[in-house]
């Protein structure tokens, strides 16, 4: 697996860097060759947040992109805690491939390549009207609502937005309050 450690707003120093890549660089045996992860180190600035210390690793496969971030008032403690979660959520995935090889599942994983949206920076600013602060693009491949359902799960975010394989019609799939899923259809 091709490891990338970047660091922004903090010093990248070799001890950290060499314990990320320790650390993360275990994930490379669940995952097969040609996979890559990048991980992002930073520290937050404002004094009113103490879970400074951020970490931001995405897994890219040759199926879906794997994402995980956490925060805690320690750097070493952010990379164990990523690691953590990502353990999980690759174990997870590994696990839903043997059983598909075996035909044990009919789901059909992702295709390569795929990306996903980042969640916007908070503007902690008082009697601002809201702006867009960041855009992202990203590549809307068609699958099924069960297959952004799990695409869903993998990336850890709130919605995913997808193309319907079945309709041909954008969609956006979210996680509701109850634990289930809500389909939102686009018609022209």
């Amino acid at each position: 697996m091709e490891l990338t450690v970047k660091g922004r707003n903090i010093v990248l120093t070799d001890a950290i860097n060499t314990y990320a890549r320790e650390k993360l660089g275990k994930l490379g045996k669940y995952l097969a060759n040609g996979s890559r992860c990048e991980v992002e180190l930073w520290t937050e600035k404002n004094p009113s947040i103490a879970d400074n210390q951020v970490v931001e690793a995405t897994i890219f496969t040759r199926g879906p992109v794997i994402r995980a971030r956490e925060a805690s008032p320690d750097i070493y403690a952010s990379i164990d805690l990523v690691f953590e979660k990502l353990e999980r959520q690759v174990k997870k995935y590994r696990g839903k491939l043997i059983a598909r090889s075996q035909g044990a599942h009919k789901e059909t994983l992702m295709a390569e390549g795929f990306q996903v949206l980042e969640e916007p920076e908070v503007v902690e600013e008082e009697n601002v009207a809201p702006r867009i602060v960041k855009t992202k693009q990203f590549l809307v491949k068609p699958m099924t609502p069960e297959e952004a359902a799990l695409q869903l799960e993998l990336v850890g975010h709130d919605f995913f937005v997808f193309v319907n394989s079945e309709t041909g019609e954008t969609a956006v799939i979210y996680k509701r309050r109850d634990g289930n899923y809500g389909l939102i259809e686009a018609q022209s």
